[in-house]
């Protein structure tokens, strides 16, 4: 027996370094000896002398839907002769009622007949955390593998829409070319086709292109700061004509102090679709609304709604699917590629928002986008701490929507901008190691179009400074001392 505590003796130093190991040891031969190591309590919540107080040790806390199974491997272990060992993957419950996933390494030594066992020791490692990545890691299969379906049904129907068009620009201008007693009617007619045909084909391989590029990540997502009203408004002043052909009023509701963090292409892409949808299937002497507003914390909405046909709810459930192409015509005729959703939601989910919709045919629908906010943030670059103070004490008083972030100088300026995405910018012109000339021209050859205000004040100005500053495209020039007033009323001028 001295041999075998010598074994306890390295068990226990072994079990000292393994937190997610136990062991359990047996040994018979008229009399039995049991040792369960300290960490059993790590992984099931027991201690050693309440494991060892169980009527079968820790089988005794294997999960019931495991139990029967263990104890049939056991038994059919046991009565095998030439095994002389056997793994085992089960659940226990901890003395909390959490489930463990444990794996079981069990070895024995037998007589010489084979039939009895005189020494049994089992090793049990806690593997749920192996489990649980195994789970996601199925997870994750499954859904690659219905993606694939997915995208095997979408190129299937993709393949078919790229071919379509060709019936009729090649029809049509086979017969322009050839039959040369075509009327002038007919010939307008014909080319009126033609353009159809080629605009529709331009806007489905524009939607393939922009979905595939987001999908392999060829497409970047570059946020900047954008005001709202002013995106909307520009993504849809090219759809003014279409709306003006079918005597729709398109109103645009949004406060002028939203802002948002998005690639400006992108999300105007959004738009656009979301705005071409709406009057697309808007009839005549309706109108398309958009508006925004705060949604919850760190989020804005973006709303398209119209009173145009609606979606039935049998079509409802295609929409944003790749492998369910839905396409309705619109109220004149107008035809869609069937990707324009697809492709919002691409973008909408790659700025970590949301989209979804309320739908009524006869009665319009009603979409609905979350972007990130931007936050209003000011830079101020000042070297003085007690400047900075009372210029934070100012802004925040008048402006409590902002908060003020501080930079020392011009170098600590550089470093913070592109991470702060900054509303405005003030700084002071007289700086050590970079002055105010050299911060902006600095920020401007990493922001080739910046959009970002900046206020610069000085208590050294002259009209040759004036002008440097002036030619680098800065908004506001302030002398020190600066009265409060006037710094709050430029801040917002820059801004309002």
């Amino acid at each position: 027996m001295e041999k075998d505590k010598i074994n306890f003796d390295v068990l226990k130093e072994f079990n000292s370094r393994f937190s997610n190991i136990f062991f359990s040891m047996k040994y018979y031969n008229g009399s039995t000896e049991n040792f369960v190591s300290d960490s059993v309590e790590k992984i099931t919540g027991y201690t050693p002398a309440e494991i060892n107080s169980l009527p079968e040790n820790h089988y005794s806390i294997i999960f019931e839907e495991d139990l029967s199974a263990v104890k049939n491997s056991l038994i059919e272990f046991e009565n095998e002769p030439n095994k002389d060992s056997l793994e085992l993957t089960y659940r226990i419950n901890s003395k909390s009622g959490k489930p463990v996933w444990v794996k079981e390494f069990l070895s024995v030594i037998r007589e010489q007949n084979g039939r009895d066992i005189i020494q049994r020791k089992s090793t049990v490692l806690d593997i749920s955390e192996i489990k649980k990545n195994e789970t996601e890691l199925q997870k994750s299969c499954d859904s690659l593998k219905e993606l694939n379906v997915s995208k095997d049904k979408f190129i299937s129907i993709v393949s078919h829409d790229l071919r379509a068009p060709f019936t009729t620009l090649l029809g049509f201008s086979e017969i322009l070319l050839n039959e040369q007693d075509v009327s002038e009617d007919e010939r307008n007619e014909y080319i009126r086709y033609i353009y159809d045909a080629s605009k529709s084909q331009l806007n489905l391989i524009n939607c393939l292109l922009d979905w595939s590029r987001l999908q392999t990540g060829r497409i970047k997502v570059e946020p900047v700061r954008l005001n709202v009203r002013t995106v909307v408004s520009n993504a849809v002043t090219p759809l003014t004509g279409d709306a003006v052909r079918k005597n729709i009023d398109v109103k645009i509701e949004i406060p002028s102090d939203l802002h948002i963090n998005a690639d400006e292409r992108l999300i105007s892409q959004a738009i656009v679709n979301l705005a071409t949808n709406a009057i697309k299937f808007t009839p005549e002497g309706k109108e398309v609304h958009l508006s925004a507003s705060r949604f919850k914390e760190g989020m804005i909405e973006i709303v398209v709604r119209d009173e145009g046909l609606g979606i039935s709810e049998e079509n409802q459930t295609k929409l944003f699917k790749i492998d369910q192409k839905f396409s309705l015509v619109g109220t004149n005729g107008e035809k869609g590629s069937g990707l324009g959703l697809t492709l919002v939601k691409e973008i909408i989910e790659k700025h970590g928002g949301q989209v979804w919709f309320y739908s009524q045919v006869g009665e319009g629908s009603e979409f609905h986008c979350t972007v990130p906010e931007a936050k209003n943030v000011i830079l101020l670059v000042e070297d003085e701490e007690s400047v900075r103070t009372l210029y934070k004490k100012i802004i925040e008083q008048a402006l409590p929507n902002f908060e003020v972030k501080f930079a020392a100088n011009g170098y600590e300026a550089i470093g913070m901008y592109r991470d702060l995405l900054p509303t405005i910018i003030i700084t002071d012109h007289d700086m050590p190691l970079m002055n105010g000339i050299q911060l902006v021209e600095a920020i401007q050859k990493k922001e080739a179009n910046r959009t970002v205000p900046i206020i610069v004040v000085s208590a050294k100005l002259n009209d040759e400074i004036s002008k440097k500053y002036l030619r680098l495209g800065v908004d506001k020039i302030i002398s020190k001392p600066v009265e409060h007033d006037l710094l709050v009323s430029q801040i917002r001028e820059c801004l309002f």
